[in-house]
C-alpha cells in the first residue's frame, strides 16, 4: 500500500505519538495479561522505564513480522516521510537491516562489491553468506587520517570486471560525515541491473525537504537504505529502519531475511519511539532544522578564529577542496588536534574533564562531536568556545612543526610532514582466502613480528567506528601492524575477535 497520495495519512501524521496512543488505547481495554512480558505491566524492572506499554503481539497490537494493523500504519507514515515505497522498523539496530538486506540481494556463495570501510556488520554478512567480495577502496584523506568518498568510477570499473556480482554495498555518510556520490553510483549499478545497498546508519536526518543537508541515499536512487535514527534523530538506542525503494529486491525476499535476523519478540517502546520520531519530523521538522542549522552556522563563524585546531568543513577549512571528499554532513564536527600537539584521545579528555562534554569518538588525531536537531544551541556554542580556549593554549609553530600531515614540513627540512599521519585503512595485497574460510581455519596466536605475512583468522578493529583494519583471509602487512601500533600509541583500544593478547594476532597455522 502506498500512502504518497493518501489524504488520511496527511491528517494522521500530525499526531506525533500515534502508535503510542494506539498502544495505550489497547491497554485501556483492561484485559488481564496472561501473556508475555513477565513484568505484566505491574512491576517496574527499573525506575522510569516505559514498562506499562511494553507489550507483545496480542489482539490489537499487530505483528512486526506480518504487519497488517497499527505497525503497518506506522511504517507507512515513515515511508511517506522519506518518499519511499516501504519501510520496515528494526529493533536490532542497523546491524539487523544490513544482514537482512545483503542476504536478500546476494544468495549464499555469490559475489558482491563492497566498500572496504564498511561497518563490521557488512563483513559478518559476507562471512555468513560465504560471499566472494570485491573491495572498493575509499580515497584516503591524509590531512585528517580518515577515509574519504568511494569513487563512482571505481564502482563502474568493478562492475565491468565482475559481471556476476549480486549487489553493491557502500557506507554514506561515514562516521565522520563523508558522503559519496550515491546518485552516480546508483546509475552505474542499475545500468547492470545490480541493486545498491547503502549503510546510511549515520544519515537518517538527510530527509528530502527538511533543512539544507545533502540528499539522502534513497532520494539519490539507492535500492535499500539502512538507517539508525537513534544516532541523529529523536529515537531510542537500538531502533532503526530499512527503506526499500527497489525494483530489484522484492519486499518478500527482504521480509524473509528479517524473519531470520531479527528477534521474534520486538520491543514496542522501541517501535513507538520510531513512530514518534516520524511524527515529530512531520509536525515540527522545519522549525527544528532551521534552529539546528542556525546553531551550526554560529559554530562555523567561531571556528574561523582557530589557529592550531582544525575542524573538517568548518572555519578556515570550509573552502578547502579535497578530491577525496564528495560532500560532507555538517552535523558531524570532526576536530583534528595534530597542529596543536594533541591526539584525539587527549582532546576528548580535556573536553570531558575541563568542559564537561562527552564526545562520540576519538581516533588518531581526531575527536568527533556528534550533533543533532535535538541539541541545545547553547551547547554547540559552548563547544566552539571550548575549542577556541584549547586553541589559544596550544603549542605554537616553534614547539611543533606547524604544518598539517602531507604538507611540506615547516621546520624547513624540505620533507613531507608525518606528524600525526595515520593511513587509517592501509591496503594489503588481495586476500588469498575468503572471510568465511579463514574464520573456520585452525589458528594460532602470534606476536606482531611473527604475524607479518601470515593469513589472519580474525577481525582487528577500533570501536568506534567498528571498521576492520584487518579482515579474516587477508595476509597481514607491516603497514597494517604499524597503523595499529600508532593508533594504540594515541590512546585507541584495539579490539581482536579471537586473540586475547594485546600483542597477539590470530593467524592460520603454517
Amino acid at each position: 500500500m502506498s500512502l504518497h497520495h493518501d489524504e488520511k495519512h496527511n491528517n494522521e501524521h500530525l499526531n506525533e505519538h500515534l502508535l503510542e496512543t494506539q498502544l495505550q488505547a489497547c491497554i485501556a481495554e483492561g484485559r488481564y495479561p496472561f501473556h508475555m512480558p513477565g513484568h505484566k505491566r505491574r512491576m517496574a524492572p527499573a525506575p522510569d522505564l516505559p514498562y506499562t506499554w511494553d507489550l507483545t503481539e496480542i489482539e490489537g497490537t499487530d505483528d512486526l513480522h506480518r504487519p497488517e494493523g497499527i505497525l503497518r500504519e506506522a511504517m507507512d507514515r515513515t515511508a511517506f516521510l522519506y518518499h519511499v515505497r516501504t519501510v520496515r522498523y528494526l529493533v536490532g539496530g542497523s546491524t539487523a537491516g544490513i544482514l537482512s538486506g545483503i542476504r536478500a540481494a546476494a544468495p549464499h556463495g555469490s559475489g558482491i562489491i563492497a566498500a572496504r570501510n564498511c561497518h563490521r556488520s557488512v563483513y559478518h554478512a559476507i562471512e555468513l553468506g560465504n560471499l566472494k567480495v570485491h573491495w572498493a577502496w575509499p580515497i584516503q584523506v591524509p590531512e585528517f587520517g580518515i577515509c574519504g568518498s568511494i569513487d563512482p568510477e571505481e564502482i563502474r570499473r568493478l562492475l565491468e570486471e565482475q559481471p556476476g556480482v549480486r549487489a553493491v554495498i557502500v557506507t554514506s555518510p561515514t562516521y565522520e560525515g563523508v558522503l559519496s556520490d550515491i546518485r552516480r553510483i546508483a546509475e552505474y549499478c542499475h545500468a547492470k541491473k545490480v541493486p545498491l545497498i547503502v549503510d546510511e546508519a549515520h544519515g537518517a536526518h538527510l530527509i528530502p525537504g527538511l533543512g539544507h543537508f545533502p540528499d539522502g541515499a534513497a532520494a539519490c536512487g539507492a535500492d535499500l537504505v539502512i538507517q539508525s535514527p537513534h544516532k541523529t534523530l529523536p529515537s531510542l538506542t537500538q531502533s532503526a529502519w530499512i527503506l526499500n525503494n527497489s525494483d530489484l529486491i522484492p519486499q518478500s525476499a527482504l521480509d524473509r531475511q528479517l524473519d531470520v535476523f531479527e528477534t521474534s519478540s520486538p520491543s514496542y517502546p522501541l517501535m513507538a519511539s520510531l513512530d514518534g520520531c516520524t511524527g515529530i519530523l512531520q509536525s515540527r521538522g522545519a522549525a527544528l532544522y532551521e534552529a539546528y542549522e542556525e546553531a551550526l552556522d554560529r559554530f562555523d563563524e567561531k571556528a574561523a578564529a582557530l589557529s592550531h585546531l582544525k575542524v573538517l568543513g568548518y572555519g578556515k577549512d570550509r573552502n578547502v577542496r579535497r578530491p577525496g571528499i564528495y560532500a560532507l554532513d555538517r552535523g558531524k564536527i570532526l576536530i583534528n588536534g595534530d597542529g596543536a600537539g594533541h591526539t584525539g584521545a587527549s582532546l576528548a579528555g580535556i573536553l570531558r574533564e575541563k568542559y564537561r562534554m562527552e564526545t562520540e569518538m576519538s581516533l588518531g588525531g581526531n575527536v568527533l562531536a556528534m550533533t543533532s536537531l535535538c541539541d541545545d544551541p547553547s551547547a554547540i556554542a559552548r563547544l566552539a568556545e571550548a575549542l577556541l580556549e584549547i586553541d589559544r593554549n596550544a603549542a605554537g609553530p616553534e614547539e611543533t612543526c606547524g604544518t598539517w600531515p602531507g604538507e611540506t614540513c615547516g621546520t624547513g627540512a624540505g620533507e613531507t610532514c608525518r606528524a600525526g599521519k595515520t593511513d587509517v585503512l592501509p591496503r594489503p595485497e588481495e586476500a588469498p582466502l575468503s572471510i568465511a574460510a579463514a574464520c573456520d581455519a585452525p589458528s594460532v596466536i602470534a606476536d606482531a613480528k611473527e604475524a607479518e605475512g601470515r593469513i589472519s583468522t580474525e577481525y582487528v578493529y577500533c570501536y568506534p567506528p567498528g571498521i576492520p583494519l584487518i579482515a579474516p583471509g587477508e595476509r597481514i602487512s607491516r603497514e597494517q601492524i604499524e597503523t595499529l601500533s600508532e593508533l594504540s600509541d594515541k590512546g585507541m583500544r584495539i579490539r581482536h575477535t579471537v586473540s586475547s593478547r594485546e600483542d597477539g594476532f590470530a593467524v592460520m597455522e603454517k
